[in-house]
């Protein structure tokens, strides 16, 4: 029977914050129920196993993400709405790590939430890049390689591979505007 109080969500958020301060690799059934004051078995009465809550923390990892790049990006166009994404994405990676960890896989298509909530993610990407008016696939390299080169920066901070006492932020930064750089000038309508 399940404990009073304790539900699927209480049991994610917990996971999701252990993951956060620990890693990713600290979530283990046991860890989480510790954290909660129950036995471990008490939780197969709210997730199937480890395999199913890392799966919910990437839900609530994603839409978390998904979330910040939203307000980031919005009522900004352009390079500015670029710059507010990569710094939100940044951001929400330094605050979540253990989240953000599970937010890079791609779904499995037996997780329909999940792949749900990661389209949301690339379809705000999308929007950001409709100032330059990129569509099919040249729009799908764009989003892969903005999110190639935030990621690496984001993997990069987080494993100390920035060593140099230079001021991370300001390379970051440069980072974005390579970026925007990168893509092509804005295309005109053609003329009727």
């Amino acid at each position: 029977m399940p404990r009073p109080g304790l539900d699927r969500e209480r049991v994610v958020d917990a996971a999701a914050a252990l993951a956060d301060a620990e890693g990713l690799g600290a979530v283990t059934l046991a860890r989480v129920a510790a954290g909660l004051g129950v036995r471990a078995p008490s939780l197969y009465h709210h997730v199937a196993g480890r395999d199913d809550l890392v799966a919910r923390i990437a839900v609530g990892g994603v839409g978390g993400l998904d979330a910040a790049l939203r307000t980031a990006a919005m009522g900004r166009a352009g390079p500015e709405a670029l710059a507010a994404v990569a710094h939100a994405h940044r951001d929400y990676a330094r605050r979540h790590p253990g989240r953000y960890a599970t937010t890079v896989a791609v779904p499995a298509d037996g997780d329909p939430a999940l792949r749900a909530a990661a389209g949301e993610v690339v379809d705000v990407l999308l929007a950001v890049l409709r100032h330059w008016a990129l569509e099919g696939d040249e729009a799908v390299h764009a989003v892969r390689v903005i999110r190639s080169a935030v990621h690496g920066f984001v993997a990069l901070e987080a494993a100390g591979g920035f060593g140099l006492p230079l001021d991370r932020d300001a390379s970051f930064d440069r980072l974005v505007a390579t970026l925007t750089a990168g893509l092509p000038a804005r295309r005109r309508p053609r003329a009727g």
